[in-house]
């Protein structure tokens, strides 16, 4: 097995573990993790896919280091949402 199919099993592995996350659990900050637990899977297939090439391909590179930006962002918004929501149920018990 080369280095390349091995990550790209482990980003595979990753990606269905959070779609699992994503579908079974029920707290939101839980599937928080699991959305970006899928986003960590894509972003390892994108650099092994970039890595196969001597010298590496930068235009995937450049993109998992945008998409790492924009999943910081995200999460932080939703992080915020799931903030205000659990202190809006709590005030209405």
């Amino acid at each position: 097995m080369s280095a390349t199919a091995f990550w790209i099993g482990v980003g595979l592995a990753l990606w269905l573990l959070g779609l699992h996350g994503l579908l079974v659990l029920r707290h939101p900050l839980r599937r928080i993790i699991a959305i970006n637990l899928m986003g960590s899977g894509v972003f390892l297939v994108m650099i092994a896919l970039a890595a196969r090439s001597n010298p590496i391909d930068p235009l995937p590179v450049a993109l998992v280091v945008t998409g790492l930006v924009v999943a910081v962002s995200a999460t932080a918004l939703a992080l915020r949402l799931a903030g205000a929501l659990a202190r809006r149920q709590g005030a209405d018990e």
